[in-house]
């Protein structure tokens, strides 16, 4: 049984950042990625890639198939890490307060999602998310947050036409870009960069010089500064 990738509750709305194309400085110590005035440590990240690779395991003995490109399980985590930490800053921001009960109307949801896939919450996350499930308490709130920014932007109706959740969208974008570039974040290139077409942390680029000889790739569409 294969997880469906439609699910736009786990699209990943993840965070901008500010790349360091160099390994210097404090993003080399000991550091995946530096927040503000804290940062992910590379200890953190290849910890919670264990406990996704221990659910993607899982998953696979009951039949489920992960969504998300292989190989990738590190981009894929400190995506989400980068996320929250973002978001938690936004909520600083723009004042928004979550509650218990936001962060159970959350979870409730994503209850609702994962059984009409035939999977436990557990198993949706991590298969169509690319998410650690001990990870769940963060996403509910990073949704509760993006939640109530939505409904702030909206005035609280509910886009009805293409045009006005293209528009929302675009703004949610924009805050993102905002909060991120005031955190400053850099990522360490051991795990990747941050592509701002995609808002995910990507693959960096090989430091080694590649053979002369061999045909050259296309250069991805990489985009490393923020449009804000």
């Amino acid at each position: 049984m294969r997880v469906p990738r439609k699910a736009a509750v786990l699209t990943a709305a993840a965070a901008a950042a500010c790349i360091a194309v160099s390994a210097c400085g404090s993003v080399q110590m000991g550091a995946a990625a530096i927040t503000g005035n804290s940062r992910i440590t590379s200890a953190t990240l290849t910890n919670e890639v264990a406990n996704l690779n221990a659910a993607y395991q899982a998953d696979r003995a009951k039949g489920i198939s992960p969504q998300r490109p292989a190989g990738q399980e590190a981009q894929q985590v400190l995506t989400w890490l980068i996320t929250f930490r973002v978001y938690d800053h936004l909520a600083a921001q723009h004042r928004i307060y979550i509650t218990p009960a936001q962060e159970a109307a959350q979870q409730n949801a994503l209850r609702t999602m994962a059984q009409q896939n035939n999977v436990s919450p557990s198993e949706y996350v991590s298969a169509a998310g690319a998410l650690p499930p001990n990870l769940q308490p963060q996403l509910y709130r990073y949704f509760a947050i993006l939640s109530v920014l939505e409904h702030r932007l909206t005035g609280g109706k509910a886009p009805s036409t293409q045009a006005e959740q293209t528009k929302l969208q675009t703004e949610i974008a924009h805050q993102q870009c905002l909060a991120t570039k005031s955190l400053g974040i850099n990522v360490n290139p051991q795990w990747g960069q941050f592509d701002y077409s995609s808002y995910s942390v990507v693959p960096a680029p090989p430091t080694l010089a590649a053979n002369p000889y061999a045909s050259k790739p296309k250069p991805a569409s990489v985009k490393l500064t923020p449009p804000c």
